[in-house]
């Protein structure tokens, strides 16, 4: 066939396979049936479509509002029959797609409801997820449809539906050359003459009369002789003739019925039965049309007579088949009279009721629902329908079908009982195995998700509980050759102390099971004392009635063994042996699993604990407390940390940082800028100091290392915390009172990503305020956004903290660490992140506890030290230390003298030890020289060293500070800082001078 120029024009808008499928069907031959073309169209479009299979539709004669099923590829007959008979005005893809003269596609119904059609809802098939549909052009209308069913649930894409208007289009262009008639067909036949119409009538033995009512005269035609069994020559032409041949049973009301007929002026039909020469009965089937004379009376009887005997044969054999057929059967004419029944449409009805004749829906013993317009709607669509029924009065299920005939409606009665009895069982069946398969599937899922041993112990115990009617678990595991119990579910402790005093590797069934590999099945309480008597004490404390044992076997390797309980006897199916067969393989890989994790979350926690700090210094400026609450989820370790860093002058380093992402990696760079950051914090360096070499250091990570990190330095001197953040989230300052903020701190990218300087910010703290610290998993969660959680962390500190306040300081610390974290952190920690939470509290020195004088910048420096430290000490009561002090403050301040310029400061502070500190303002940085023997100088540091329990240097904005710690006198030490009411040192009334910058 040639390939039109709207083919060429839809191919061009295709590429890939729907272009080369086009090609093919257009190059197939033109010796193709009407069928063939369709099966063609559809096995292409089905492929194109990635369908299950395809339905095409034809109409039906005009008039007829029905699309009648005409090829199918690819579908069962139990799929497609439901759309045998479609009709127009239903919501069925196939009719909205001729209605409406384009595509039409149907997805899954959202409920879950199958798709109907005029024979109901079509027959479910779980492949099935959409239908689309074409309709096939013709010149005056669609000649019909092309659907195809898909496996997917979503609509056809446009070049898939281009495609299948493409392939309807050419199987209709088909349609229409094969179904043409041929030329000489169409052609317009002459008119027969007499002569030819009486040759037609005798070739197909069609005999005709004429009975003339006046005279009585009957003529024959010689066809209607032959039928009679008489010559042409032999007939007298008497009408009294004819009646002799009429069977006698039948001559009164054939007689009756002409007479009928002459006196209504009306059409005479009927068929009957005559005695043909050759001593047979024979039937005959007799049409007649009266003629009228000028008077209006009857005066002629013209009519046909044809032989009927072998279609009335062939009939009533149908008649015998139908009467004593097994299944019910009922005619009905169109007015649902009973014209028929067999022996079993009968019995069902009722013998008594005499049903022939009688309308169906008005017996009594009819129960099925709407009986009536069910058959009016067969007969009115002229399409079948199927309906069950449970007969009145044998209970028994029978299936009924209505089948439309040209006469009225043939009903069959079917007994289905055994029939659905066995599909609901088979229903029955497969609801169970799909049952047991969903709850396998549960099982198997439960497993994998099972971290520890004790919750392999659970999911087991839960899920075989439901798919075995199991009332009892005990799980051992082999270690060192011993088995060890992790577990049991239903059995009671005095069960487990006598197994366990047996040696559970002792008992013969664990050991036959073990040492097989295969489960061993107990049925009864007798069973297991025929098998193992010496071992009835078990039996007695178990309360169990029948066991299976499982062993537990993972990659060729003995687990374990599993002890299932019943609490009653039970055999065990095949099915079943090999059903838990499978299952303990499945719980001896998630044990091993749960043992392998066990033993990474424990060496996890080693690391993360060995990581953080183990406890918390004590320290004269701050009281703190801490918790660090991992994720719950892989092995609980991640990369947030907490600090406290003691420095020179009781001043304290505090820090928390949060590196980003979650595991043991994170962890161990959580470890290395501790580690750092330790070491940069001893060399007294300032926070953004501090913060711009962690910032090179997690840069050197690599690119896809952050973190996050909050350093603050409190000098309790000055009641000043000096903060440098990089990315993390500011801290919270709280007043006694409860008043919490937030400090305005500026913004810095995180470590590895910032760009320095960081820039820093003071907070002026009194004695008593909080410094809470916290990292973003404790205020940030998928449910919460950053924002939100500091609103609530503030507004739990401000609730909080007024009425913990009064505890003793440590104690307050640790109670408000533990009502932010319940108030901020939910139970199911699995789905936030790693949080962590340094809450300190301050202190500052008392003025009484400090001292500091500004010193000339020559070499009476020394002497006036000398004098300010004897005064000072022999205040404190501190006379002891007065010669090693000043031996100290004159090797310090000579060095100045000498090396270094002014301004020259001395201060002195009483605190847990005795700290001396020399200000100037050189960068210079003091080392320690070996000095020779000959050497006058370069052994001073040497002696500070010795003379300080330790000493260092910091700088400062002018210049350094060069200081030294030694250790108070026991009685002065426990004396040096008074304690409060409430446990903690005492705060001064007014705040301390802040020491004159040197």
């Amino acid at each position: 066939m040639p390939v039109n120029e709207h083919s060429l024009d839809i191919r061009r808008t295709l590429n890939g396979s729907a272009a080369a499928r086009l090609r093919a069907l257009e190059a197939m031959g033109d010796d193709l049936t009407a069928t063939e073309a369709l099966r063609a169209a559809l096995d292409h479009a089905v492929a194109e479509l990635g369908g299950l299979g395809g339905m095409a539709h034809m109409s039906g004669p005009s008039g007829n509002r029905a699309l009648h099923l005409v090829v199918t590829t690819g579908l069962p007959r139990a799929l497609t029959q439901a759309w045998e008979n479609i009709k127009r005005d239903e919501p069925a893809v196939p009719a909205r797609a001729i209605c409406a003269g384009t595509f039409a596609w149907s997805g899954p119904k959202p409920d879950g409801a199958p798709m109907r059609t005029s024979n109901g809802p079509a027959p479910p098939c779980p492949s099935v997820a959409g239908m689309a549909a074409v309709p096939l052009p013709g010149p005056d209308g669609p000649l019909g449809t092309l659907s195809v069913l898909t496996v997917d649930s979503s609509q056809p894409s446009r070049d898939q539906q281009v495609f299948l208007q493409a392939a309807a289009g050419w199987a209709a262009d088909r349609l229409r050359g094969s179904c043409r008639p041929p030329a000489a067909a169409r052609s317009v036949s002459p008119a027969l003459s007499g002569a030819q119409l009486q040759q037609a009538l005798d070739t197909i033995m069609v005999g005709t009369w004429d009975w003339d009512i006046t005279t009585g005269r009957l003529l024959c035609s010689e066809a209607t002789c032959a039928i009679f069994g008489i010559s042409p020559e032999d007939f007298d032409g008497r009408i009294e003739t004819w009646t002799r041949m009429v069977y006698p049973e039948d001559l009164p009301w054939v007689l009756a019925a002409l007479d009928e007929a002459l006196r209504a002026r009306s059409m005479f039909s009927a068929e009957y039965r005559i005695c043909h020469t050759d001593q047979k009965l024979r039937w005959v089937q007799v049409r007649t049309r009266i003629v009228l004379d000028e008077h209006g009376e009857p005066a002629h009887l013209i009519g046909t007579l044809w032989d009927t005997t072998e279609a009335r044969v062939a009939l009533d054999r149908v008649g015998r088949a139908l009467w004593h057929m097994s299944d019910g059967f009922i005619a009905l004419n169109e007015h649902g009279k009973i014209t028929f029944l067999n022996l079993e449409a009968e019995r069902l009805l009722g013998p008594g009721e005499k049903p022939l004749g009688r309308v169906l829906w008005e017996l009594p013993a009819i129960i099925t629902p709407d009986l009536e317009g069910r058959c009016r709607r067969a007969l009115d669509e002229g399409t079948p329908t199927d309906h069950d029924v449970q007969w009145p009065t044998s209970g028994r299920c029978y299936h009924v079908r209505l089948i439309p005939v040209p006469e009225g409606l043939a009903i069959f009665i079917t007994d289905v009982t055994e029939k659905r009895a066995q599909e609901a069982e088979q229903s029955a069946a497969a609801r169970t195995a799909a049952e047991r398969a969903a709850r396998i599937g549960e099982l198997t899922s439960a497993l994998a998700s099972a971290l520890t041993m004790h919750d392999v112990v659970n999911v087991s115990a839960a899920r075989l509980s439901s798919l075995f009617d199991a009332t009892g678990l005990i799980v051992y595991r082999i270690e060192n050759n011993i088995l060890r119990s992790i577990g049991s579910v239903g059995y009671s402790q005095a069960c487990i102390e006598t197994v366990e005093s047996r040696n559970p590797a002792d008992i013969p069934p664990v050991i036959q099971a073990l040492e097989s590999g295969a489960p061993v099945f107990i049925c009864s309480p007798e069973e297991y004392l025929s098998v193992f008597p010496d071992f009835g004490e078990i039996l007695a404390v178990s309360g169990k009635r029948a066991w299976s044992i499982l062993p537990l076997i993972a990659s060729d390797h003995r687990v374990g063994c599993c002890i299932l309980g019943f609490s009653r006897p039970r055999r065990f199916t095949d099915e079943e042996a090999t059903l838990l067969n499978a299952i303990s393989g499945l719980v001896a890989h998630a044990l091993e699993r749960a043992r392998l994790y066990e033993a990474e979350h424990a060496h996890a926690q080693e690391l993360q604990r060995g990581l953080l700090p183990r406890r918390l210094p004590s320290l004269p400026a701050v009281t703190a407390a801490a918790r660090y609450l991992p994720a719950g989820k892989e092995m609980e370790v991640g990369g947030d940390w907490y600090d406290i860093i003691p420095l020179s002058a009781d001043r304290v380093a505090l820090v928390i940082g949060d590196v980003m992402g979650h595991g043991v990696p994170e962890a161990v760079t959580m470890g290395r800028l501790r580690t750092a950051l330790h070491t940069l914090a001893n060399l007294e360096l300032p926070p953004e100091e501090i913060l711009f070499h962690l910032n090179e250091l997690v840069a050197g990570l690599g690119d896809d290392s952050y973190a996050t990190c909050l350093y603050a330095i409190y000098d309790p001197g000055t009641r000043v915390c000096t903060l440098a953040g990089a990315g993390h989230p500011p801290p919270a300052v709280v007043h006694p009172d409860g008043t919490t903020y937030f400090p305005d701190m500026p913004p810095n990218p995180p470590l590895g990503a910032a760009e320095p300087p960081f820039e820093t910010f003071d907070v002026h703290m009194p004695d008593g305020d909080l410094l809470v610290m916290y990292t973003d998993g404790l205020v940030e969660s998928p449910k919460c956004d950053l924002e939100s959680g500091m609103a609530k962390l503030a507004a739990t500190l401000a609730d909080s903290w007024p009425r913990i306040s009064g505890q003793t300081c440590d104690a307050g610390t640790e109670l408000l660490c533990d009502a932010v974290t319940g108030a901020l952190l939910p139970s199911d920690l699995e789905s936030y992140d790693d949080a962590a939470l340094l809450i300190t509290r301050v202190r500052s020195f008392a003025p009484q506890d400090m001292a500091s004088w500004h010193l000339p910048e020559d070499p009476r420096a020394a002497g006036a030290a000398r004098r300010h430290i004897r005064e000072q000490l022999s205040a404190w009561d501190l006379t002891d230390l007065s010669t090693t002090t000043e031996l100290l403050a004159s090797e310090l301040i000579g060095n100045v003298v000498r090396h270094a310029k002014g301004p020259i400061v001395l201060r002195l502070l009483r605190s847990r030890s005795l700290i001396c500190e020399v200000y100037d303002g050189s960068l210079t940085t003091p080392r320690i020289r070996r000095a020779s023997e000959t050497d006058e100088g370069g052994r001073g540091l040497q002696l500070v060293a010795a003379l300080s329990q330790r000493w260092g240097t910091r700088y400062t904005t002018e210049g350094k500070c060069i200081w030294t710690e030694q250790p108070l006198p026991e009685v002065s030490r426990e004396s040096s800082v008074p304690e409060g009411a409430d446990g903690c040192p005492a705060a001064a009334d007014t705040p301390a001078e802040r020491t004159p910058a040197p």
